[in-house]
């Protein structure tokens, strides 16, 4: 069972780097197994199809939840993926959909597909994310956390 664990976002763009800061806390404070692979997926697109079509199991964190909605982590899974994931906020979002269409027309789509996600408070031109979304990386990561056990435990 291969699980991948994809963080998305540009890190000079404030809480855009959401995703990426994910991926690093979860490096720092977890240990997972081996067929557990934790991927900066920045903002590289068609590249990280693989990573996609890949996975038993992928979970995305990502910035992509609309600016206008509430200041918390959001969980959607396989067919509850949002439409606005296919609206362009950024320049890897329209990749993210694209990528998964493409592993769907290719029929290499991963069993279970979770996005963690929440709405970015900043978008200036800045390295490092705002105190408002740094205070959820640890919710998001928790999140994650919990998922991955349960992939891990045969759980969905």
């Amino acid at each position: 069972m291969r699980i991948n664990v994809l963080g998305l976002g540009n890190t000079m763009f404030g809480d855009e780097g959401f995703g990426v800061e994910v991926i690093r806390y979860l490096e720092k404070n977890t240990d997972f197994p081996e067929n557990v692979h934790l991927i900066d997926g920045g903002t590289q697109g068609i590249y990280l199809l693989d990573y996609i079509e890949s996975a038993d199991y992928l979970l995305v964190f990502d910035a992509i939840i609309p600016v206008e909605y509430d200041r918390q982590v959001y969980l959607y899974k396989n067919d509850e993926l949002p439409g606005f994931i296919y609206r362009k906020m950024s320049s890897h979002q329209v990749g993210l959909s694209e990528l998964i269409s493409l592993a769907r027309l290719q029929n290499k789509v991963p069993k279970d597909l979770i996005l963690i996600g929440i709405p970015p408070a900043d978008l200036n031109m800045g390295v490092g994310l705002s105190d408002t979304v740094l205070a959820l990386v640890p919710t998001a990561a928790n999140m994650g956390i919990d998922t991955i056990k349960s992939w891990l435990n045969g759980k969905e």
